[in-house]
Parts: structure tokens; sequence; C-alpha cells
């Protein structure tokens, strides 16, 4: 027997190690758990992170994330913006989801929780510099590619966070990426060789359904069947499926609003 042959049973436990162990632990959880089995027994009301918009006067930039719902919240988080100008009496908010048209405006509070999930930033920016880039996103929203009824497709995409990712290309200054465990953020339509969303670094990627990044914002992350595992080197950590990104809380992009 070759050492190539004998190597081989070590790499398929490594890969399923690695890549279904967190799954498994994952999945375990959420049957011991008590959270909501359907979107109708879900929270979805706010969870009062934000100001009104009459108390907060700044143009302010959030990104959020929120665990979805029901089986799917063993795989994946939900993400979304919201956004305000300078004076704006009220949020706008971006999502897609699964049902009807995609692309949904203020569908729901801009701080609403998901499946009952306290949402989290990722992104926080307020000021002149949000004033900026706000038209980028309004942008990227009017141009998103797969905006018709029928074109959403829960995996590998395109999905709500291959939105909000195609959202974040569209600011690279933000230097922020979406979570490990955001299924769908890595969609591509066909073979991608080039930089990464942040531009920081490379990627190749197959339609989201395998690829490779290795970037300062992104880390060194290794897609299989759109589950992430990689690690963090700005904010020492280390990605899994199910569970995001373990280790060094990383603190959310604020830079852009000093």
């Amino acid at each position: 027997m070759s050492a190539r042959t004998r190597r081989r049973p070590t790499v398929t436990l490594a890969i399923l190690l690695v890549f279904f162990g967190p799954l498994v632990a994952r999945a375990a959880l959420y049957a011991a758990g008590g959270d909501p089995r359907s979107w109708r027994d879900a929270d979805w009301s706010t969870a009062g992170l934000l100001k009104p918009p009459a108390e907060d006067r700044e143009a302010r930039v959030i990104f959020f994330t929120g665990t979805t719902g029901a089986w799917k919240g063993i795989f994946s988080v939900h993400s979304w913006v919201v956004f305000k100008r300078a004076n704006a009496r009220s949020w706008t908010r971006y999502d897609v989801v699964g049902w009807g048209n995609p692309v949904r405006t203020n569908g729901w509070a801009a701080d609403g929780r998901w499946y009952g999930n306290l949402p989290v930033p990722i992104a926080d920016v307020s000021g002149a510099k949000a004033e900026r880039i706000i038209p980028k996103i309004e942008a990227a929203v009017q141009d998103y590619r797969y905006a018709k009824s029928g074109d959403y497709r829960m995996w590998p995409g395109p999905n709500s966070n291959s939105f909000v990712a195609a959202l974040l290309r569209a600011v690279p200054e933000l230097g922020v990426t979406l979570p490990p465990n955001a299924v769908g953020r890595d969609f591509r339509d066909g073979l991608y060789a080039g930089l990464t969303d942040s531009r920081t670094g490379l990627e190749i990627n197959l339609s989201g359904y395998a690829g490779v990044k290795i970037g300062w914002v992104e880390g060194i992350e290794v897609n299989l069947l759109g589950l992430v595992a990689g690690l963090d080197l700005r904010h020492p950590g280390v990605k899994l499926p199910g569970f995001g990104r373990v280790g060094v809380e990383a603190p959310v992009t604020t830079a852009l609003a000093k």
C-alpha cells in the first residue's frame, strides 16, 4: 500500500471532523434548545437597539446578522442592512427573502429580532462618511441581479446573504465581511478568481459550492458545499461551520465613523 493510499482515510476523516463535526454539535444544541420551530411562533419585534431617528440626527449605516429560524439556524444566519441620512425621520431596511419578490424594503423593524434572535451588528458607520456610502449601497440594491420572483435559491445562493455580500462589495472601504456561517455569502455566478470582497486578498470560487480565500479581512477560508472553515488573522480565532467565528471578539467596524 502506497503512502498516498494510506493517507486517504486520514484526510477524509479530517474533512468530516472539520466540516461536519461542528454541524452535528449545532444540531444537538438546536434539538435540546427551545428556539421557535416556525415563523408563527417567533418574536419579530424590535430589539430596542436603535434610538428613534429624531434622537439620532446623524447619518448612519448598520449591517446586521441574526440567527435564522427552524432547522436552518443550525447552518446559517440571515443578514440585512439599515441606514438613514442625516435628519431622516425613519430608517430604511433592505433584506432578501425566499418568497415573492426577493428584495424587501422595510419588511421588519430596522433592529427587529430575526426568528426571535437578537440582531448582531457587524458594521456601524455614522456621520459624513455614512452619507458618502449610502448612495453606493442604494446603487448596489438597484443593480442586484437576482431581484425577480423565482431568483432566490436557499443553497448555495443567491439568497439573503448573497444579497448583503453584494452590497458589501460595493463598499470595500468598510473592511468587513459577513460571518463564515452566513451561507450564501460566497455565491458567485460561475467560476471566479480575483480579489476578495474587501479587496485585501485573493479568492477562487466555483459558484459558491467550493472555494478558497486568503486575505487580511477574510483571513484564511476554505468553502466546501457552502460550509466554511478557516482562521481569522486580524482578530485571532477559528471559523467553524454552523458556529461561525470562535475566538477573540472582533470589534464592530466603526472606523469610518471616526
